[in-house]
């Protein structure tokens, strides 16, 4: 048991230290170039359309965050749009995007957990998987947000410059492979939710309303939301 206690120690160890590492790394670095400058605008305005598929947009007077969260998000991002979006059948879908010209380890603040946490609301059974789309496999996290009889799942994924990401240490590895390369990344954070008792249906809704989404983009603003490498 003591050799086992040792083999942890020592690992957790190893993996404090490739951090600390990589931190100071990318400090020391200090890019200047903003990736974003390389490519077209992001108006998130213009690239969403506001009628696609048989879903439009439903005018409500609820917002999606309270305004204090929004504000901190203002203050971070470039662009926000938030939008409820409702289709023939009743079916409805939230959703959230917030873009940022320069992504030094911002993007992790405002990821759901936190955003919905610091709303009162409960997180539960987070996975990682892969959203299959007609136009390429974008790494997403699921999750569900409680809150009395609310039961909201939420899909969501990240774009760290040309790539979409799932949260946390790939966040980091790619930041700092734009860092040595003295690039600053922009980034993405894309996320969809429903109201549903049932996660599984929630999800199957959140996917097609997603694919329905890109569908209607040209490839250009596509790759914009997907990621480069992920389009």
């Amino acid at each position: 048991m003591a050799k086992k206690n040792v083999f942890f120690n020592v690992t957790h160890l190893f993996i404090g230290l490739i951090l600390m590492g990589t931190a100071g790394l990318a400090m020391a670095i200090k890019p200047s170039i903003k990736l974003a400058d390389q490519y077209e605008k992001v108006d998130l305005e213009k690239i969403i359309p506001q009628e696609f598929s048989g879903w439009t947009i439903e005018k409500r007077l609820s917002p999606l965050v309270s305004p204090d969260v929004q504000a901190a998000i203002n203050k971070v991002y470039a662009q926000t749009l938030s939008r409820h979006y409702i289709n023939a059948q009743g079916e409805r879908i939230m959703l959230s995007i917030a873009y940022g010209r320069d992504q030094n380890d911002s993007l992790a603040i405002h990821l759901p957990e936190g955003c919905y946490a610091g709303q009162g609301f409960g997180i539960q059974n987070k996975i990682k998987t892969i959203l299959q789309t007609a136009y390429g496999k974008i790494p997403v996290a699921r999750l569900v947000a409680t809150k009395g009889e609310r039961y909201e799942p939420i899909t969501y994924w990240v774009t760290v410059g040309e790539n979409a990401v799932y949260d946390g240490w790939d966040m980091k590895k790619v930041k700092l492979n734009y860092a040595i390369k003295g690039l600053i990344p922009d980034g993405l954070l894309f996320r969809v939710s429903s109201l549903s008792p049932d996660a599984d249906t929630g999800y199957a809704l959140q996917n097609r309303f997603t694919n329905d989404l890109l569908q209607s983009l040209s490839p250009k603003q596509r790759i914009r939301l997907m990621g480069f490498k992920n389009a």
